[in-house]
């Protein structure tokens, strides 16, 4: 469902959750981080809620903003489980942001992983590209790669 749609689900106190725009994602982690407010809330005067996602975005955004969330979701990281209705707990001053979902609730969720192409660069990419925590660069690329 488009994020301006009339008839979208959400409220104030909602957490919008952008999924799939990591660095192992079919985008490749583009700047799309920065979700706008749904319009319907933005002309009731909502100004700021908490977006959550994998992927990056300008530094000119602004708002509660939750990126490079790692691992990513193509990754199958828990990022992928998240579905409407789920709580999340986001704590600044521990670092933490948690799926309040159940383990055995998170092993009977799917989680969409994308295969790295067979060759080329998408296959490079896929083996050796870190996550954001790690910086996005190629593994091979480090002093100490952390991979073979």
């Amino acid at each position: 469902m488009r994020i301006d749609a009339p008839d979208l689900d959400v409220c104030a106190d909602d957490i919008l959750v952008l999924q799939n725009a990591g660095p192992n994602s079919p985008s490749g982690m583009p700047e799309a981080g920065c979700l706008p407010i749904p319009a319907k809330l933005a002309r009731a005067g909502v100004r700021d809620m908490l977006r959550i996602s994998d992927a990056r975005m300008s530094g000119t955004a602004y708002g509660s903003v939750v990126l490079h969330v790692a691992p990513d979701a193509a990754s199958g990281g828990p990022l992928a489980a998240v579905q409407t209705g789920d709580r999340i707990r986001l704590s600044v001053s521990e670092r933490r942001l948690d799926l309040l979902v159940s383990p055995e609730e998170l092993e009977r969720r799917p989680r969409r992983c994308f295969e790295p192409a067979p060759r080329g660069y998408a296959r490079l990419h896929g083996e050796q590209v870190l996550q954001a925590d790690q910086g996005c660069d190629l593994d091979f690329l480090r002093r100490t790669p952390t991979r073979s």
